[in-house]
């Protein structure tokens, strides 16, 4: 494949993400705005933040989601890459255009509380599971708890979850405990979906990447999202002497993972399986600084 084809190939697939990015935005946009906000049901982290300011205040959900949401863009940006920001501001703006989009329609689609809970948390588990799949994020909590993850023992799901209490536990003076309590079971639903959707059950992700560099290839996912990996050597039937890096990563992370290694070496190939549980000492970026700095 000469660098042509290759070259359209990569803008094709480009293109097809982009458009399932799209496609996710406005699953998610249309499960909010026609279903969960007119039972009053709330969706988690920023979303949800937005939504209890919409209710009070009727101020547009669309200018909302997007001011709340561009601290962590700014957060995410100077941790996640330039990759992150272009996708994350893409997915932002075309998911507010949704929003105005179906506010503007006015369909309810079901007026039943089950009902609502039950395909609005589905609808938004799909939308939210595709744009991440792809590279793009539409809650700024999810994105945080990336960066603290690194930083802390919490996980990613942990943070999400504690976020999302303390969320719903205040709107409940607002909503009410029922509609509280029903959109705590959005979340616990969609969540579900979301990582159906997004290759496995779990938070924590095992990347085996098999290539030529090892080293210059270690040093760039550091570089760019902060992950340490395990050095093999390993021997191809054909191809001979390779590098096996091994890390563990987040599923937010996997579609930055993929762009760097494609990136680099066009042979190289990644194997991505769940991790159930992590025992012992998982070193994250700021243990290595103060290593470093010892050092």
């Amino acid at each position: 494949m000469n660098s042509v084809e290759q070259k359209e190939d990569s803008f094709f697939k480009i293109l097809f993400e982009y458009l399932l990015i799209i496609l996710g935005c406005a699953i998610s946009a249309f499960g909010i705005e026609s279903i969960l906000i007119p039972n009053h049901i709330l969706d988690g982290g920023v979303t949800g933040i937005s939504m209890v300011i919409n209710i009070l205040t009727n101020w547009k959900l669309s200018i909302i989601v997007i001011l709340i949401n561009i601290p962590f863009v700014i957060i995410g940006y100077k941790n996640l890459g330039w990759r992150f920001l272009l996708r994350t501001a893409f997915c932002l703006i075309v998911y507010s255009l949704f929003f105005e989009l179906f506010r503007y329609i006015n369909f309810v689609l079901t007026n039943d509380i089950l009902l609502a809970t039950v395909y609005g948390s589905f609808l938004q588990g799909i939308g939210c599971g595709l744009v991440i799949r792809y590279g793009g994020i539409l809650d700024g909590t999810e994105c945080l708890g990336v960066i603290i993850s690194k930083k802390t023992k919490l996980s990613v799901g942990q943070f999400i979850l504690y976020c999302n209490i303390v969320i719903f536990g205040v709107s409940a003076f607002f909503i009410g405990i029922d509609r509280a309590l029903f959109s705590l079971l959005v979340y616990f639903i969609s969540s579900q979906v979301i990582d159906k959707i997004d290759e496995g059950m779990e938070q924590a992700k095992a990347a085996m990447i098999v290539c030529d560099d090892g080293k210059e290839m270690a040093n760039i996912i550091y570089d760019r999202i902060g992950r340490t990996c395990t050095m093999l050597q390993g021997n191809g039937f054909i191809s001979g002497k390779k590098a096996v890096l091994y890390c563990v990563i987040t599923r937010i992370e996997i579609a930055e993972l993929r762009n760097i290694v494609f990136n680099q070496e066009h042979s190289a190939f990644i194997s991505i399986s769940d991790v159930s549980e992590i025992i012992g000492n998982h070193i994250k970026s700021h243990e290595i600084k103060k290593k470093i700095d010892k050092k």
